[in-house]
């Protein structure tokens, strides 16, 4: 999850200051030894060990660019302090949500339309990427690295166990839930203490309702929120029938451990959660299947976001050297050892290796039948997933549904007029 400290509205003021950027050095200079460095700034702090050693390997391998890469704690609000101070990195690493809209949209990010290996990225998801802006772009502004899926995560082998299949239908889950119920078993954990693990089965129940470009319809005036979300709030609160007593009291921590001890069948999240499971319990064998909420089976979406792209920053001096970075970071073998480290999906096309854990949703990711995290687009002040929680302990949906559409309005107003303003050119 990205920090969002600095609110992404603070950096739609940015614009002139990314202008001068051109002018300014950036931190690509020419050392002593007659290598250009390329500073890269990374978001994926829990990735730091895999990307030191891959910096290693590259500047033992390059006699032209020293690579200096950093993965620093709350990286995303330094590089929004960065910003504002005008010292750019030349590369950062980020996810593909909010804050890269903000960055787009700041004028701050150089277009990477020109860099070759774009030709070997999935099209679903450079498409994802051109949806998270709040209008279309011209060009591209982020090479997409790996990629992450949400939905529902079981225990294999107590599946196996039991005789379980996997559901296709939201009616044929729910009667799994009640048959795992009759043998005394917990069916599923939540642990919804932390407000944002609710916005992981919010995202995959109500992509598969709603239309993929909700959020643009609101911002352009034709739709509103309230006319499709009261059938995923319903969903949302027909989970808690099924899961573990006063789950607002259990964190994060422990529904990943509760639910790598056995303690549960099933545990909606995303592949991100894998990692923290298996440091509780490295022999538990976790699956994923696509949450089955959408009315007809073959319709179903699997939520799949770019949990890592490299973008180039406009002030860097170098962007070949930049480039060729990004080109060693891409090259199969490499992003291989990434993804098995980090247990990713490469935005990459090619013969890559994905965990186990992947099975269940590989025609889903490989056939591109895949749509963003929609919490991607929604304005960081709102705070969305209390608003859901809230919604949840009070069971008021239509008071949930009055104020999503309220606050939406009042915390998405620069938004609103930019995309009004676009669609009246058309």
């Amino acid at each position: 999850m990205l920090n969002k400290a600095i609110s992404r509205r603070s950096l739609l003021g940015l614009g002139a200051a990314a202008a001068a950027a051109a002018a300014l050095p950036g931190c690509s200079t020419e050392r002593s030894d007659g290598k250009v460095e390329v500073e890269v700034v990374c978001y994926k702090q829990e990735a730091v060990n895999i990307f030191q050693e891959l910096a290693e390997k590259f500047n033992a391998t390059h006699d032209d660019i020293y690579l200096n890469f950093s993965c620093p704690n709350d990286a995303v609000t330094i590089m929004k302090t960065r910003f504002v101070r005008e010292n750019y990195p030349d590369i950062i690493g980020i996810g593909g949500d909010g804050d890269y809209a903000s960055f787009v949209d700041s004028d701050i990010l150089a277009d990477v339309s020109d860099y070759p290996g774009l030709s070997d990225v999935s099209e679903a998801y450079t498409e994802i990427l051109k949806s998270i802006t709040y209008v279309p772009m011209d060009g591209i502004y982020g090479v997409p690295y790996v990629a992450n899926a949400a939905g529902m995560l079981y225990n294999v082998d107590m599946f196996e166990e039991h005789g379980w299949e996997i559901p296709t239908t939201w009616d044929e889950m729910i009667a799994l839930f009640k048959q795992i119920q009759s043998e005394g078993i917990l069916p599923i954990y939540l642990g919804y203490l932390d407000t944002w693990t609710i916005l992981s089965p919010w995202n995959s129940i109500t992509t598969n309702l709603v239309p993929a470009d909700l959020a643009r319809q609101v911002n352009a005036g034709e739709a509103k929120f309230a006319d499709y979300y009261a059938e995923p709030a319903e969903k949302m609160l027909e989970l808690l029938d099924y899961a573990e007593e006063g789950p607002f009291a259990y964190s994060y921590n422990d529904a990943c451990i509760n639910f790598a001890n056995g303690e549960s069948a099933m545990y909606p999240c995303g592949s991100f959660a894998v990692p923290q499971i298996l440091s509780s319990n490295d022999q538990i064998n976790v699956g994923m299947f696509p949450m089955p909420s959408a009315p007809n089976p073959d319709d179903r979406i699997v939520v799949s976001g770019v949990d890592l792209q490299w973008c180039v920053t406009k002030a860097c001096p170098h962007k070949e050297a930049a480039y060729e970075v990004i080109k060693f970071l891409c090259d199969p073998e490499n992003m291989q050892t990434y993804i098995d480290d980090q247990r990713a999906i490469p935005c990459h096309e090619g013969n890559y290796e994905l965990d186990p854990l992947f099975d269940g949703v590989s025609d889903w990711v490989t056939g591109g039948k895949v749509l963003d995290y929609l919490d991607h687009s929604y304005p960081s002040a709102m705070a969305c997933d209390a608003q859901v929680q809230t919604m949840l302990l009070s069971g008021d949906v239509d008071a949930f549904l009055t104020k999503w559409d309220n606050d939406w309005q009042r915390y998405n107003r620069q938004v609103i007029r930019k995309v009004q303003a676009y669609e009246d050119q058309q």
